[in-house]
C-alpha cells in the first residue's frame, strides 16, 4: 500500500496544475486564479464574506506565480519539492532484495511484502509502481527495478494494521 501525498498545499495545487504543467497551462491558470480572488474584483457581501480568505488565496496564487513562472526559481521549487516528500519519517529503509515476492496467477502482476513489527505487512505491487513511473522487471528467480531516469529513488510504504512506514529503496535504472 502506498503512502498518499502530502496534506500541504503546493504552488501547483494552488493554480490548479499539474507538476509537469507547460508555462503556459501554469500562465492561463495563473490569470483565471487572480481574477477570481483579485480583491478589487470582489464586490458588495462577496467582499465581505471572502475578504481575509480571497486576500491570504490572492497573495498565494501571486507567490505560486512567482515562483512557477520562473524556470530556474521553479527548478529549485521542484528540487526542494522532491527531496520533502522523500523526508518523510519511516521506520526503516528496505531494499528490494528485503522484499518477499508473490507473483499472482496471470502471472502478469508482482505483490511485494514486508513483515511490520506489529505481524501484517507493508506491500506494494507492480501496478501501483508502474503508475508512479516504476517498472519491475521478472527475469526467473530475480527481480529489479526499472526507472525512467538513473537517478536513485524511495517509495513509502505503509503498513495494512498499524500506522508505521517503511522507505523502498530504487536504485537507478538496470
Amino acid at each position: 500500500m502506498l503512502f498518499g501525498e502530502s496534506t500541504l498545499e503546493t504552488h501547483y495545487d494552488i493554480l490548479s496544475v499539474r507538476e509537469d504543467a507547460s508555462y503556459e497551462e501554469i500562465r492561463t491558470s495563473y490569470r483565471s486564479a487572480i481574477l477570481n480572488h483579485h480583491p478589487d474584483k470582489l464586490r458588495g457581501s462577496e467582499a465581505s464574506e471572502r475578504d481575509n480568505g480571497s486576500g491570504d488565496r490572492f497573495l498565494k496564487v501571486q507567490k505560486a506565480w512567482e515562483v512557477l513562472s520562473n524556470s530556474r526559481s521553479r527548478a529549485i521549487y521542484d528540487s526542494e519539492l522532491r527531496v520533502s516528500r522523500q523526508d518523510t519519517a519511516a521506520a526503516e529503509d528496505v531494499n528490494l532484495e528485503d522484499m518477499v515476492v508473490e507473483v499472482e496467477d496471470d502471472g502478469e502482476v508482482v505483490e511485494l511484502f514486508y513483515q511490520c513489527r506489529c505481524g501484517d505487512y507493508f506491500s506494494v505491487n507492480s501496478l501501483e509502481l508502474s503508475k508512479i513511473g516504476y517498472t519491475l522487471l521478472r527475469n526467473e528467480n530475480m527481480i529489479s527495478f526499472q526507472t525512467l531516469n538513473a537517478s536513485p529513488a524511495s517509495v513509502i510504504l505503509s503498513c495494512g494494521s498499524c500506522s508505521l512506514q517503511v522507505r523502498l529503496l530504487i536504485k537507478g535504472s538496470c
